[in-house]
């Protein structure tokens, strides 16, 4: 129910015996207010219905964003079992043949190497390449005669990866030049 203004006070007689007519509000007003105390029910419905739409197509998102994340932590894990697989047939003939083992290893860290390229972050481990502090971590820095300083002299540890999908940087001895 809504609230209406009070018909205004009866006017005073003017004297003339004939009462001063108030003015009449339209007949229709009660039509009208229930048109628009429908039409107020009717946007607050469609305003809850889209609220709820809304709250499902997040939760929906949410439901899928998680799936795509577990399907894609499969399909890396998937990649990684044949260096599984061959570490342990490495471990398996460790008691035939030692040197071997040293062949498989320098195998499977060449298919883990690869298996990270084809994911995007490629290897970085150059020697004789200007230093980047962008691909780079310097970690020490020596003077050598026949190369330009600021130069990659040693790999310590490679690098994965390059600008925002970086995993690391390589950590890099630097040429300061001869002394």
């Amino acid at each position: 129910m809504t609230d209406r203004p009070a018909p205004p006070a009866a006017p005073p007689d003017d004297g003339s015996g004939g009462a001063v007519q108030a003015p009449t509000l339209p007949a229709d007003v009660d039509r009208h207010t229930a048109e628009l105390e429908k039409a107020v029910t009717n946007l607050e419905d469609q305003a809850r219905r889209a609220l709820a739409d809304l709250d499902n197509s997040h939760k929906r998102h949410t439901r899928d964003l998680e799936q795509v994340r577990a399907d894609e932590r499969a399909n890396v894990a998937k990649q990684f079992l044949p260096l599984i697989d061959h570490l342990e047939l490495a471990l398996g003939h460790a008691d035939v043949d030692p040197s071997a083992i040293v062949t498989g290893v320098k195998q499977v860290l060449a298919e883990a190497v690869e298996i990270f390229r084809r994911l995007g972050f490629e290897r970085i481990d150059q020697v004789g390449v200007p230093f980047d502090p962008a691909r780079h971590e310097a970690v020490s820095a020596v003077h050598v005669d026949d190369v330009e300083p600021g130069t990659v002299v040693h790999v310590v540890r490679p690098g994965y990866g390059d600008g925002s999908r970086q995993l690391r940087p390589a950590s890099v001895v630097v040429s300061t030049g001869p002394q």
